[in-house]
């Protein structure tokens, strides 16, 4: 077995028009094709791969979600990452993007890797994820 690349992220989410307005709106992604599950939620896409999942948490009826995936779904714990750390992009245009967060009042953190032409930007999605963007000096 070996793996070639990662497919996608889910993210579960009680704000699920606020967590897809930051991807498209903000980092520009595309909304997309769909399966019809019994539960909502959106599948997010960069050049034709649904890269984000998002799964919406309806808190007050949780059953299609769960006869779906399983487990427990306790909407009071879905803030944060977690032990996941961050989900990261490679991007371009970063003025744009820290232009955008500014006038949408989303705080962010820049650093630039020692040694590397590699310049990032770190912002927290609506649910408290950490999203990393990646600046590659060659991309720019």
């Amino acid at each position: 077995m070996s793996l070639s690349s990662l497919d996608h992220c889910s993210i579960r989410t009680v704000k699920l028009d606020e967590t897809r307005d930051f991807y498209v709106d903000l980092l520009g992604m595309k909304d997309g094709d769909r399966p019809d599950f019994p539960f909502p939620g959106a599948w997010l896409y960069i050049d034709g791969l649904a890269v984000v999942h998002l799964v919406g948490v309806d808190a007050e009826d949780p059953s299609g979600l769960q006869a779906y995936l399983g487990g427990d779904v306790d909407a009071d714990s879905l803030d944060g990452s977690g032990a996941f750390d961050h989900i990261a992009f490679r991007a371009r245009e970063p003025m744009t993007l820290m232009r955008r967060l500014k006038e949408e009042g989303y705080p962010f953190r820049e650093r630039q890797v020692p040694s590397m032409n590699l310049h990032q930007v770190f912002v927290e999605d609506p649910n408290g994820i950490t999203v990393e963007l990646n600046y590659w000096a060659e991309d720019q």
